[in-house]
């Protein structure tokens, strides 16, 4: 009867520990909205005016981002690891046709699952890849 017990919670703390997984703790800074103020060719005040953000409120629980850049509600899922290295996957957008922020939202879309890097300095969040191509946030929440 011993070994049939110690069987059990042998096996019960193998399969508790398979469910067990390490992450990576996401810097604290990241966990709020960003306005995006620079990103190719695309001119500030366009994004001003677009109201083009970046929410991370819910990095922190989830590892889920939401993004607007004007018209289409973007989402996803974000890894951001202490070594400032972000991966962003599962990138999807609603697909409404709008006029004027078409180019900066598909633009958008495409470069972001290419972001490979972070840093924050200061108010600022900036994603860059390896070739060098980067996006530049201001938190929302900088006076």
């Amino acid at each position: 009867m011993k070994k049939i017990i110690t069987g059990f919670l042998a096996i019960f703390a193998l399969l508790f520990l398979a469910n067990c997984t390490s992450q990576m703790p996401t810097p604290a800074n990241l966990n709020k909205e960003w306005m995006l103020v620079q990103f190719q060719d695309f001119s500030k005040d366009l994004m001003v005016s677009s109201k083009a953000n970046m929410n991370l409120t819910n990095i922190n629980q989830a590892g889920k981002f939401t993004a607007n850049m004007g018209c289409n509600s973007m989402f996803g899922t974000a890894t951001f690891n202490a070594n400032g290295n972000v991966t962003f996957s599962d990138v999807g957008s609603t697909m409404m046709y709008c006029d004027k922020a078409m180019d900066l939202e598909a633009a958008f879309g495409k470069a972001l699952p290419t972001m490979t890097n972070f840093k924050i300095d200061g108010h600022y969040l900036t994603l860059s890849d390896n070739t060098g191509k980067m996006m530049k946030f201001l938190a929302a929440d900088w006076d």
